[in-house]
């Protein structure tokens, strides 16, 4: 190879090597070394004269000038037609489907499930696959007495059960339906209502019972209840030692529509009473609730002060209060039989209201409390919700308590 060739190759660009031809550059645009084309960077762009880079409305006042001529006003821009927005689609509400209240039967079945399992579960243990004897009685005489129904309840359950079915297999299912006749034949004496005497205006209700028996909450269900009836009703906020009480009372008065006497926290409980029993008088209540300071059974000087009260109220009503309803937790078990015996003697208790029997697996005291005192129980409570206090019924109490899956015919 010659010198020139040599020479000739390094011209060679990129196009040249791969396809063995020789790219010839554009007289305008310079060849590098090897042949390939180098680009040329445009020219930088001229300013523009002086006159066009003035504002549009400097240069039409110059050119008025020299012509002698009114500047020209700029037309106005024509505005822009307006569009119209879409119409809105109109939402269709949605319908949703107000949720399935669960019957008082529904309720009371679930909230005394504890109590129910605790003895359903100890009942099929003992009886399945079992014959009936002397053991199988003492343990389902133990199963009883550990759900609180109480010694003489378990005693007259494990007799009925024995009577005539020694040596015999007997299901848990007939053990279960026999405790549900046992106990609503004990029950039904005390399943009375609650009768307010439209005669005696007001008919006065003292609610009573130890602390966190939840007196003030059922204070407020009752009142939600007259109010239903179409009663009057005027609370008492007689619990003046918890600032709360007052305040939940009030709440309630709210809710409910009913009038509220209140005091500053610490203000004589028995002088509030008299003024609300006057109040009461004057503008024709058909229901006055008295609420109390929870206390316990066993202090002296708080049943003293509960006496008090009573006293009082007497002395603008002979035969008030009307009624002395105990507000019982369920969940005391068999502390509740000393809570009757001791504000039954101080407070002349007329009544039980039985409540949080959902939260307990000892339900059967109230079994026990009505088998021994044999006191009327108007209302029993199984949750928070107003319509968790209902009336007693003993039917239906037995069968749930039992296990029962029906309320039967």
């Amino acid at each position: 190879m010659t010198d020139d060739d040599r020479q000739d190759g390094k011209k060679r660009g990129l196009f040249s090597r791969l396809f063995g031809r020789k790219q010839e550059a554009p007289p305008d645009i310079p060849a590098s070394d090897d042949g390939s084309l180098v680009p040329i960077e445009p020219p930088p762009e001229s300013p523009a004269p002086e006159s066009e880079r003035r504002a549009p409305e400097r240069q039409e006042s110059e050119r008025s000038e020299r012509t002698g001529r009114e500047p020209m006003e700029p037309e106005p821009a024509e505005p822009e037609p307006a569009q119209e927005a879409p119409p809105a689609q109109e939402e269709l509400p949605v319908q949703e489907e107000p949720p399935v209240q669960a019957s008082w039967w529904q309720r009371l079945k679930s909230g005394l499930s504890r109590t129910s399992s605790s003895i359903g579960s100890g009942i099929t243990g003992i009886f399945t696959r079992r014959k009936l004897d002397g053991d199988t009685l003492e343990e389902l005489e133990d199963i009883l007495i550990q759900a609180d129904l109480g010694v003489g309840m378990a005693t007259r359950v494990t007799e009925a059960v024995g009577k005539g079915r020694y040596d015999k297999t007997i299901a848990p299912d007939e053990v279960k339906a026999i405790l549900a006749a046992e106990i609503e034949e004990v029950l039904a004496p005390v399943a009375q209502p609650l009768v307010v005497d439209a005669a005696k205006r007001p008919f006065v209700i003292l609610m009573v019972g130890v602390n966190g028996s939840g007196k003030t909450t059922t204070i407020g269900k009752l009142a939600q209840k007259f109010r239903a009836e179409g009663r009057s009703v005027m609370l008492a906020a007689g619990d003046t030692f918890r600032a709360a009480a007052i305040e939940q009372l009030s709440v309630w008065g709210e809710r409910t529509g009913a009038r509220v006497i209140r005091r500053e926290q610490g203000a004589d409980a028995a002088g509030l009473a008299f003024d609300a029993l006057r109040e009461a008088q004057e503008s024709g209540t058909d229901v006055l609730l008295i609420d109390t300071a929870g206390r316990l059974q066993n202090k002296a000087g708080l049943m003293a002060e509960l006496e008090k009260v009573i006293r009082v109220v007497k002395k603008r009503d002979e035969n008030a209060p009307h009624a002395v309803l105990l507000v019982l937790d369920a969940t005391t078990g068999q502390n509740a039989v000393g809570q009757v015996e001791i504000f039954g003697q101080t407070a002349g208790v007329t009544g039980l209201v039985m409540t949080k029997l959902d939260g307990t697996a000892r339900g059967g005291i109230l079994v026990a409390l009505a088998d021994r005192f044999g006191l009327p129980v108007h209302f029993i409570g199984v949750g928070e919700g107003v319509d968790d206090l209902e009336p007693f019924a003993a039917k239906d109490f037995a069968r749930a308590i039992a296990g029962l899956d029906d309320q039967g015919p």
